[in-house]
């Protein structure tokens, strides 16, 4: 049924990845799906802000996300099941969307807390990658 599944993992919060990852290597194992764990960080070289970081700074950052997210991986997948890892750049949920779209997954495994009054009026990254997502969207509650 799935052939393809993305996990967007936040590797500064174990809650992103503690209850989805094992679902979604589950359902790749399940379907003998591919799986994508994904890390999402800011965009720091920007205007003003951009001039208070080192100019390698962006590399640096996306060469350190890069390696956490493949030692979490390496700790937490079992080693026969087929995982690539991504780092991108931007704004969290514009990000996860851009990236099922280019390696065209079948489902996206994330984590949501539970919501607060400011995520009623703002809305938390899930909500609007569900709201936005051209497949199917299992939200795993942290």
């Amino acid at each position: 049924m799935y052939k393809t599944i993305l996990v967007p993992i936040d590797l500064d919060q174990q809650s992103s990845w503690d209850k989805a990852l094992p679902i979604a290597v589950e359902y790749s194992q399940i379907f003998g799906a591919r799986l994508h764990a994904a890390t999402v960080l800011p965009v720091f070289g920007t205007g003003v802000v951009g001039s208070y970081f080192p100019p390698d700074f962006e590399e640096r950052a996306s060469a350190e996300a890069q390696e956490k997210l493949t030692e979490l991986v390496r700790e937490k997948v079992p080693s026969g099941l087929e995982v690539a890892c991504h780092v991108a750049q931007g704004t969290v949920y514009e990000e996860i969307l851009r990236l099922a779209g280019e390696i065209d997954v079948d489902l996206i495994v994330m984590a949501s807390h539970r919501p607060e009054l400011k995520d009623y009026l703002i809305g938390p990254n899930a909500a609007r990658v569900v709201r936005h997502a051209d497949v199917s969207v299992l939200v795993v509650r942290g």
